[in-house]
């Protein structure tokens, strides 16, 4: 699986071209599948309009509205009602997925319970694009700062594709508390790596090579201390 990991989706030129270097063939050639799932948990988010908006593409996060061939609906708390083999294939014969942000341990959580999880460590062709949130589950950890849905176990361990964790919508103008200061508090108490990336920022992963695209700011931590 070859991740594109956004604050805020394709917002710039560098990010676009990054997805488009790991896509196979043309945008416009591409299935997708977007899941609105983590909206749902998160209380300034969904359910109601704002799920509709992403899957739709009338927000300004530019994820379901690039372009594609198609672009299916794939929702999570949906499929354990379900047989596997009614949505397992139409995993398989994707090109991309489009995960929403809201709560990261809402979205993991089920990606666990639907089975895609680990679905989706079988799959080395797919590209996952996440944003905020979509981006954030992929990670060992979110930290406490951004517990807001309570998984059962009470923690808040993500899934732990990466080995690194993120601080998305750096300095953004909405929300007062994510400064670079209080990213470097966050990043202390995780005991492993992490970036805090602004909405003109992602990281790409491609057969295990991390790499920061961007035209905004962002910063490196190590773990346990911060390295600019």
């Amino acid at each position: 699986m070859r991740l594109l990991l956004t604050s805020a989706g394709i917002g710039n030129a560098s990010i676009h071209d990054a997805l488009v270097g790991m896509l196979d063939r043309p945008v416009e050639q591409c299935t997708a599948l977007c899941i609105p799932t983590a909206q749902y948990g998160h209380p300034q988010v969904g359910p109601g309009v704002k799920p509709w908006q992403f899957v739709s593409g009338r927000e300004d996060a530019q994820m379901t509205q690039l372009g594609w061939k198609s672009v299916g609906l794939l929702e999570l708390t949906a499929l354990p009602s379900i047989d596997d083999e009614r949505w397992m294939p139409l995993v398989h014969d994707t090109d991309v997925i489009l995960a929403a942000g809201g709560d990261a341990l809402y979205l993991a959580h089920w990606m666990r319970e639907s089975g895609l999880a680990d679905l989706l460590s079988t799959i080395d062709e797919i590209v996952w694009v996440g944003l905020s949130a979509g981006s954030m589950v992929m990670t060992p950890r979110i930290g406490e700062a951004f517990m807001g849905w309570r998984p059962p176990s009470g923690d808040d361990l993500a899934l732990g594709v990466v080995d690194f964790a993120i601080y998305p919508h750096l300095d953004h103008p909405d929300l007062a508390t994510n400064t670079m200061a209080n990213a470097e508090k966050w990043a202390g108490g995780l005991g492993c790596a992490s970036y805090a990336i602004d909405d003109d920022t992602a990281i790409s992963v491609v057969d295990g090579a991390v790499e920061v695209v961007s035209e905004g700011t962002w910063r490196r931590f190590e773990a346990g201390r911060s390295n600019s």
